[in-house]
């Protein structure tokens, strides 16, 4: 086995080293410590009193119910998609592609807007068909699981894509020739070879689903104890005065986005740079 040299460090590389973290510093942890200064600022005072507030625990409640069904629709997907653009050729690739990162260039405003014409209730295109039929999607729990959805789309494929590539499908081809089926082949196969990918993905839409705000807010129309989320109360609380309930609604947020990493992180297996 090649021995690798390892170059000694020099003043140069505490410089970076000191660069990087500062910045990151400045630009992530500090801004979020204060967050949780101000929520502990008086002991629990201002967490009791943020799960006690009604439009707090039901706008809650609906960020975690829209995130679930964000993320379960965009695993399904997202693992569909990422297996037709490494497993298959076909005309327009490129294109679907570099449309599934539209969302991520896309302002979410935009993206509210552009649904609320296609499904809005009076001059949507779809709306007042899905009306007749008692299907409300504007201003209404199905919109803002729509606009969420659209939004943390590329997050599962991006993670996928990659490990998909890199896999190739030797083993895939093994498994059929000794007579697996597609769905056999996935479960035996690709599937433990992109677990991690995959739960790195559902983690990261999960993030992104609980903190989506502009294009809620206009599917959804802000109406308080019905279509508000967390962190649309967080900015209607700010608004209002109410900053303490306001700092403990965006503390809440930022630590259910902040565990799930670290467990992920933590069991993510490590991998062996010699490669053992």
């Amino acid at each position: 086995m090649a021995s690798h040299r390892v170059r000694p460090k020099t003043a140069g590389t505490y410089v970076r080293r000191g660069i990087v973290l500062t910045y990151l510093f400045l630009l992530v942890v500090w801004p979020v410590s204060l967050i949780a200064q101000h929520t502990f600022g008086n002991g629990f005072g201002n967490l009791h009193t943020a799960l006690t507030d009604p439009a707090v625990t039901s706008a809650l409640r609906l960020t975690i119910y829209v995130s679930i069904w964000a993320v379960a629709i965009n695993t399904v997907f997202g693992v569909g998609i990422s297996l037709l653009l490494t497993r298959y050729t076909f005309p327009g690739r490129s294109i679907l592609s570099a449309l599934i990162d539209l969302p991520l260039s896309v302002s979410p405003v935009v993206v509210g807007l552009a649904l609320l014409l296609a499904y809005g209730g009076t001059n949507g295109l779809f709306g007042p068909a899905l009306n007749s039929a008692g299907f409300q999607v504007a201003f209404a729990t199905p919109g803002i699981v729509l606009a969420t959805t659209f939004v943390s789309l590329p997050l599962v494929i991006r993670e996928l894509v990659p490990v998909l590539t890199e896999i190739g499908t030797d083993q895939e081809q093994a498994a059929r020739s000794l007579g697996a089926g597609p769905w056999q082949t996935f479960r035996r196969i690709t599937l433990p070879s992109i677990r991690w990918a995959l739960v790195y993905g559902v983690v990261l839409s999960l993030a992104r689903s609980l903190g989506e705000f502009g294009a809620v807010k206009i599917i959804g129309g802000n109406i308080a104890q019905q279509t508000q989320t967390a962190t649309l109360v967080v900015e209607q609380k700010y608004q209002d005065f109410e900053q303490p309930t306001a700092y403990a609604t965006s503390f809440l947020l930022a630590l259910i986005a902040v565990a799930a990493l670290v467990v992920v992180t933590v069991l993510r297996p490590k991998e062996n740079p010699d490669g053992d």
